[in-house]
């Protein structure tokens, strides 16, 4: 694999600044405990905060369309600082994603005008798939016939939020992407194992779709990967938080009159999970820099980076949990959202069996007899 720049620059270092004050300051972990109780007032004013206050919903986007022009390094340092807040907005899905896919066929108008949108926080879209659809497999479609769609999609995560689904449809052309009006779709929501991110089933009934593009599948492969690549960050963010907050618990929580942080075999385990976390670090880290430079390694960086840093997230996250003792399994206590979160982002483009699957098909490994 060439090589690849994995230091943050200060540019990286002043936008992780800005998103993490921003977090702070409106992002209560209370607020997002609510959401299990269906108040979800936290995720349209957040939003708002981020995608236009900020300007990070047009990160990705080209500035010949509106947008900021910046990397995938970029868009990783932001997904590192939504993880590690656990906050609720669709920047995965809509800013990285949808925008992704759009961005890859922009010679259309349809895709040039809602990416300029989406840049300008106006509208949020989001590519109808499965969560849990790999950038490898085989594409779910709907039915499309004189420009109208047929057929159901589940677990789309952002589907909620969004003005614009992005529906990848069969013709007899091969796939094609359209763009379709959420509130024309119904819309059912799943409960989900993370309510931070909530999936819902979507369901066409011979909906109008305004063609996006034909021969859709590189694009929409293209913004599964980038989905996946920085997926990563996001679980890195987790994992930080998690091992930072046990720590600072355990260096204040006393038993027998002794800090229990000085326990050695507790500091053994935060030692582990601390090598585990750099180790997520630099797989994250990697994923999004070759992603950024258009490396031709791309696809084994972002099989590495799910690979590990999927199970890494719950791992860190089980640990918080149980090190935090009886305080860690409350509702009060945010550890559950950060466990939930690791637990449903598992399975996301892809769990982390089929990623490394894919590793032993991209380095030629032969599958076991």
């Amino acid at each position: 694999m060439s090589e690849l720049d994995l230091l943050y620059t200060d540019v990286e270092d002043d936008l992780r600044s800005s998103v993490r004050g921003l977090l702070a300051d409106r992002c209560d972990p209370g607020a997002v405990i609510a959401l299990y109780d269906g108040d979800r007032s936290l995720v349209a004013p957040l939003w708002k905060a981020i995608a236009t206050d900020l300007g990070l919903a047009g990160l990705l986007v080209p500035e010949a369309r509106g947008g900021a022009g910046a990397t995938a390094r970029e868009a990783a340092v932001v997904l590192e600082e939504l993880g590690r807040a656990m906050a609720p907005v669709p920047f995965l899905t809509s800013a990285v994603v949808a925008a992704t896919a759009l961005a890859d066929t922009a010679s259309a108008d349809t895709a040039g005008g809602l990416l300029a949108q989406g840049a300008a926080g106006e509208r949020t879209a989001a590519l109808a798939v499965p969560l849990s659809t790999t950038p490898y497999g085989a594409l779910p479609a709907v039915r499309a016939a004189d420009g109208r769609l047929t057929g159901t999609v589940t677990s789309v995560a952002g589907a909620l939020e969004a003005d614009v689904l992005l529906v990848p449809a069969g013709t007899a052309d091969g796939l094609a992407l359209y763009a379709v009006t959420a509130t024309d779709t119904t819309r059912d929501p799943v409960v989900s194992l993370d309510m931070a991110r909530q999936l819902a089933d979507v369901h066409l009934d011979g909906v109008a779709g305004t063609p996006v593009v034909a021969g859709a599948e590189p694009a929409i492969r293209r913004a599964l990967l980038t989905g996946a690549a920085l997926l990563a960050s996001e679980q890195l963010g987790v994992a930080r938080w998690c091992l930072e907050e046990t720590i600072g618990y355990l260096m204040q929580r006393k038993q027998f009159g002794r800090v229990v942080g000085g326990f050695q075999a507790l500091k053994h385990r935060l030692a582990d999970l601390a090598t585990a976390v750099d180790g997520a670090n630099a797989a994250a880290r990697h994923a999004a820099a070759a992603l950024a430079a258009d490396d031709p390694d791309v696809e084994l960086a972002v099989a590495v980076a799910q690979a590990y840093c999927s199970d890494l997230a719950v791992t860190a996250a089980e640990e918080a949990v149980q090190l935090h003792g009886g305080i860690g399994m409350t509702w009060e206590h945010p550890a559950h959202l950060y466990l939930k979160r690791a637990k449903a982002d598992q399975i996301a483009f892809g769990t982390p069996g089929a990623h490394r699957a894919r590793l032993a098909e991209l380095v030629d490994l032969p599958a076991a007899g």
